[in-house]
């Protein structure tokens, strides 16, 4: 009987994670490699998967992206910082080498996907994932398809209301103190303490805050899209502080609408080792085989 083998690339703005799984996602080989230029670190891939081959690969990428199939752009980074990389075929260029089907994605959708499959909402029908990292990002799934249209989502740049003790002027480039990127994510906790958030006690108020800014996340998730799970993922949150996300939740709800069980609702990532991206790729990857 022949194995399945499912691809996955992290296409992160600092590296890229190859892998390759069997049809249950164990990972049969690895490799990380630098993000360099498009030319060298896809045909770094390239090489990684014509030594591994695969019947399907599944792709969780830095942005921002196009990802409406059929658009002139898709497969494509966008407008980026990341020197070299804007307008890189990501897709056109592994297909052409591969000849291999691709789901392409951000790398934030893939860990939804990830959470999804396999993770802490592999029994729910709806999900929305939040990464709280060195940057806040969000995707969301509705039985088993990512919700977006013209566009992925940009959730860790909607509106924040500021904490009323946190003064804090935010470190986002583009919205200050008015986005949750500027206001939650790692940066932030090292602008305002001088200290990286690991290094740090978790009864230190900045963790207050970031509690109540994942609150309103989560509160405005829950009234836009009603999922049945909110999974955070990413460095700053841990399981201190999800009581308090909780709490928050609740004093922003007042009552208006029945979430149900908040210990149920809001969870963390259930995908060991920060792999949800990974185990995600696999999963699009074996659903283009389905």
């Amino acid at each position: 009987m022949t194995m399945t083998r499912l691809g996955s690339i992290e296409a992160g703005g600092t590296k890229f994670v190859l892998a390759v799984a069997d049809e249950n996602f164990k990972i049969l080989a690895s490799e990380r490699i630098p993000t360099t230029t498009p030319a060298e670190s896809l045909g770094a891939c390239i090489d990684f998967f014509n030594a591994n081959p695969v019947e399907a690969l599944g792709i969780g990428s830095f942005g921002p992206i196009g990802i409406r199939q059929g658009a002139e752009d898709y497969g494509h980074v966008l407008k980026t910082p990341k020197p070299g990389w804007e307008g890189a075929d990501i897709v056109g260029t592994l297909t052409e080498a591969l000849h291999v089907p691709i789901a392409f994605t951000t790398d934030v959708n893939a860990s939804a996907y990830g959470e999804y499959s396999v993770g802490a909402g592999k029994d729910a029908h709806s999900l929305v994932y939040f990464t709280i990292g060195t940057g806040i990002g969000g995707g969301a799934i509705q039985d088993g398809h990512f919700i977006g249209g013209r566009a992925h989502a940009e959730m860790g740049h909607t509106v924040v209301l500021p904490h009323p003790d946190d003064h804090f002027e935010g470190v986002c480039p583009f919205h200050g103190n008015r986005c949750f990127e500027g206001m939650a994510a790692g940066p932030s906790i090292e602008a305002r303490t001088g200290q990286p958030g690991e290094t740090l006690s978790r009864d230190e108020p900045v963790f207050d805050y970031i509690s109540y800014y994942a609150a309103q996340l989560a509160y405005n998730t829950y009234l836009n899209l009603a999922p049945e799970k909110i999974v955070f993922g990413g460095s700053v949150l841990s399981e201190a502080e999800l009581p308090k996300v909780r709490h928050y939740f609740e004093q922003l709800n007042q009552g208006y609408v029945d979430p149900g069980d908040l210990n149920d609702l809001i969870v963390l990532s259930g995908v060991p080792n920060n792999g949800s991206a990974t185990v995600g790729d696999f999963a699009m990857a074996a659903a283009l085989l389905a």
